[in-house]
C-alpha cells in the first residue's frame, strides 16, 4: 500500500482507483488498510467518480466492500439514484440507436458504430457505462452524402464540424457522423488504414434484444479506441472512463486481433512511444493483465498520463466547465489549441508524427 500511496497525490485518489479496479474486474478491492473513511472523504470520492465518468464502475467496487466500510447512507442513497439514473440514459440511448439502425437499414445503409453504446458490451454490467453521445462512420462518401440527406429529409437541422463530420440532435441525443474510422491526421498513412478497413472490416453484434449494430473488427476496434484516446489526451484532456474502455476491450478482444498489424500501423504512425505510455496505464493503474495486451511492451512510467487524466477528466469537460464562454466554436477551437500546446512534452515526446500533423490540421481548422 505504501507504493499505492506514493503513486497518487493523496488518499482519496489511492482509493477511488482501489474501488475502480475492483468495480472494472468485479473483484475484491486489493486493499481495505485506508478505511473507513470519513464522511467529507466519501463525498470527494464520489465527485471525483462522476468527473471521470465512471459512477457506475466506482459504485461497483464499493459493492465489494465489507459492510463497516461502506459510505454513509445519505450518499449511499443519492449514488444508487445516479446508477437508477444511468441505467435509464442507457435504455433511451439503446432504444434511439434502434431507431436510428432501423431507418438507414431501411434505405439501405449500415453504418459502423464507433465506441460507445458497443463498447459498454466489453463490461460486465453494460447499464452502468455512462454514456455520451452516439458517433457513426459511413465507409464511403456517398454512404455519408446519403446518410446525411435521410436525416435532413426528416427536418433535422445538421451541423457541419472543423474536421468535416456532421452533427445533430435526434431525439434530444447528439448523434455525430465521422469521415474516418482512427484519429490519425497523418495523410501518408491514409492508404494503409484503408488497406486495415478491408481486410479486418467489421461484424455485427446484438446491443439488446431487436437492436443489431455494426461494428469494427476486434483489431480495427482496439486501434479505434487507442487513437481516439491519444487524440484527447493531447487535446482537450482524456478521462478515466475512457481508459477503462480499452483496459476491457484488450481483456475482451486480445485473443482475437492481429497483434502485428497492430504494431506495424502504429509503428508508421510513430506512436510506438505513446502506446508504450497507455499500455503501461492501462496495467498499472486499471489492473489489466499484461497478458492482455495487444502485443507485448516494455513499461514506462505511466505518469504523464495519470496526471493528464487526473487535471480534468470526461475529455476535458471539467476544465472547460470551469472556463466561461468556451460553449462557442471559436472559443472551443482557442482552448483545444491553448490544451495542445501546454501539453506539448506530452504530444512530442510520445508520438511526434501524429502530434505534428494534429496541430498542423488545428492550425488549419480541421480538429475539433
Amino acid at each position: 500500500m505504501k507504493k499505492e500511496m506514493e503513486m497518487y497525490p493523496n488518499k482519496e485518489v489511492t482509493i477511488l482507483f482501489i474501488l475502480l479496479r475492483a468495480g472494472l474486474w468485479e473483484k475484491e478491492p486489493e486493499s481495505l488498510s485506508l478505511f473507513p473513511l470519513s464522511g467529507e472523504s466519501w463525498e470527494n470520492i464520489y465527485r471525483m467518480a462522476r468527473r471521470q465518468t465512471v459512477t457506475g464502475l466506482v459504485y461497483r467496487g464499493v459493492c465489494h466492500l465489507p459492510d463497516e466500510m461502506l459510505p454513509p447512507e445519505k450518499l449511499l442513497v443519492r449514488w444508487v439514484a445516479e446508477i437508477n439514473a444511468i441505467e435509464q440514459r442507457n435504455h433511451r440511448m439503446n432504444a434511439v440507436l434502434a431507431e436510428l439502425y432501423e431507418m438507414f437499414r431501411n434505405d439501405g445503409l449500415t453504418p459502423v458504430l464507433q465506441k460507445g453504446q458497443s463498447a459498454a458490451l466489453f463490461y460486465e454490467f453494460p447499464l452502468l457505462r455512462e454514456c455520451g453521445d452516439i458517433d457513426f462512420y459511413f465507409p464511403y462518401k456517398n454512404e455519408r452524402e446519403f446518410a446525411i440527406r435521410i436525416v435532413k429529409n426528416r427536418g433535422i437541422r445538421v451541423d457541419w464540424q472543423p474536421d468535416d463530420s456532421v452533427s445533430y440532435i435526434w431525439n434530444s441525443i447528439e448523434v455525430e457522423h465521422h469521415p474516418r474510422m482512427l484519429d490519425l491526421y497523418n495523410p501518408f498513412l491514409h492508404e494503409d488504414l484503408n488497406s486495415l478497413e478491408t481486410l479486418f472490416g467489421y461484424h455485427d453484434v446484438w446491443l439488446s434484444p431487436g437492436c443489431e449494430i455494426t461494428i469494427p473488427s476486434p483489431t480495427l476496434y482496439v486501434l479505434l479506441l487507442n487513437t481516439h484516446i491519444m487524440k484527447h489526451a493531447i487535446g482537450r484532456g482524456i478521462g478515466l472512463r475512457q481508459l477503462c474502455d480499452m483496459a476491457r476491450a484488450c481483456h475482451r478482444l486480445h485473443i482475437a486481433v492481429t497483434s502485428s498489424e497492430i504494431k506495424n500501423i502504429c509503428c508508421k504512425a510513430g506512436i510506438i512511444g505513446w502506446n508504450r505510455l497507455l499500455h503501461s496505464f492501462l496495467v498499472e493503474h486499471l489492473g489489466l493483465p499484461v497478458t492482455s495486451l495487444p502485443y507485448k511492451d516494455r513499461p514506462v512510467s505511466s505518469r504523464p498520463l495519470l496526471e493528464r487524466v487526473l487535471e480534468g477528466g470526461n475529455f476535458g469537460q471539467y476544465r472547460m466547465e470551469r472556463t466561461p464562454g468556451t460553449q462557442a466554436v471559436w472559443q472551443r477551437k482557442l482552448y483545444t489549441a491553448h490544451s495542445f500546446l501546454r501539453n506539448v512534452s506530452l504530444s512530442f515526446g510520445y508520438a511526434p508524427k501524429e502530434a505534428f500533423w494534429t496541430f498542423t490540421n488545428l492550425l488549419t481548422g480541421q480538429v475539433k
